[in-house]
């Protein structure tokens, strides 16, 4: 049993979703939530009560998008640990301004980068840091789903609220996954549209991104005009590739989680669908796994290194030349 006393500020699914990771890791006791339209079994709070808290040492930020800079800022002053969903803020310049406090006050803060702690993506990883399959050649990634409606009520719809559309609400996660898996990218390409939902954010975002040192070329098509939600990211590698389709979400709605490995040939005939390894992944345990990950690393002093804010920079500048370039 780890002993953080954790305060939640935003109690509907994300920060119900964190609670459930938190009781079933054990990583410590929640004191307090702050949400003024959630009923739950915890103490009520304002977000400052809860900042202020004098019991509390930790906090889960699980609000709309336009709160989680200021939020971050105030909870690191208050000499609090940190976990926020993303996105960090709206620009890369905001996320510099994170980062001045939480070096100055030197708390751990970790953001809710989640398909990184996919036992999937993990197997990914592992496979391309043993450099069997050799240097990354290039990668593609399409994240798309549907809307309806009732989109326009959501704050998500609001640039004021939301800071940008389908690329900042989901997109996101998919570049994380480029850079967590591939590097760094400096050359970034980019058209966005809203030729069909017609809101103030984008409804899709075409993204393509080049390491200019090495060559190495990502593209990212993330879209809410899918008409069915989809989730594909293809890494292909000089000795082989790995192809990840559908994901284990809490929404459950992007079909069954499936990595197909293969090795390539040099030789005729090039390799077939037969040659393949299909390992699925029937158990979501990322919520349970990114808690535990934060709880530790508190826990040991040990600094965050996946899902950190040098992580955020690096997004946020790429996202920031999108939205330029769009």
């Amino acid at each position: 049993m780890n002993n953080l006393n954790i305060g939640i500020i935003g109690f509907g699914k994300m920060g119900q979703i964190r609670e459930k990771a938190i009781k079933k890791k054990k990583i410590g006791k929640i004191i307090a939530i702050s949400d003024p339209n959630q009923n739950s079994e915890y103490v009520n709070l304002s977000h400052d009560e809860i900042i202020n808290h004098k019991e509390i040492d930790t906090i889960f930020i699980c609000t709309p998008n336009y709160l989680n800079k200021e939020l971050t800022i105030k909870s690191l002053k208050a000499n609090k640990n940190v976990f926020c969903e993303k996105p960090p803020a709206f620009s890369e310049e905001e996320v510099n301004e994170i980062i001045k406090e939480e070096e100055f006050y030197g708390k751990h803060l970790m953001y809710g980068f989640n398909h990184r702690h996919h036992d999937s993506i993990k197997k990914i990883k592992n496979l391309i840091d043993s450099n069997e399959f050799g240097k990354v050649l290039w990668a593609r990634g399409r994240y798309g789903k549907s809307v309806t409606k009732d989109f326009y009520n959501d704050w998500r719809s609001k640039k004021k609220l939301a800071g940008g559309g389908i690329l900042l609400d989901q997109g996101i996660h998919m570049l994380d996954l480029f850079i967590y898996l591939c590097g760094d990218y400096d050359v970034v390409k980019s058209e966005i549209s809203n030729l069909y939902w017609n809101m103030d954010v984008e409804d899709n975002a075409f993204v393509i991104l080049k390491n200019s040192n090495s060559g190495q070329v990502a593209s990212l098509h993330s879209t809410m005009t899918q008409w069915r939600h989809l989730f594909s990211l293809e890494i292909f590698l000089e000795k082989g590739y790995f192809v990840l389709n559908g994901l284990l979400t809490s929404s459950k709605t992007y079909g069954k989680e499936v990595l197909s490995i293969a090795k390539n040939r040099s030789t005729s005939p090039a390799a077939t669908w037969e040659d393949e390894i299909k390992l699925e992944f029937e158990v979501d345990t990322s919520w349970d796994n990114e808690v535990e990950y934060f709880s530790n690393s508190i826990q040991a002093n040990k600094p965050i290194e996946i899902g950190n804010s040098y992580d955020a920079k690096k997004l946020m500048k790429i996202i920031d030349k999108v939205y330029n370039n769009g």
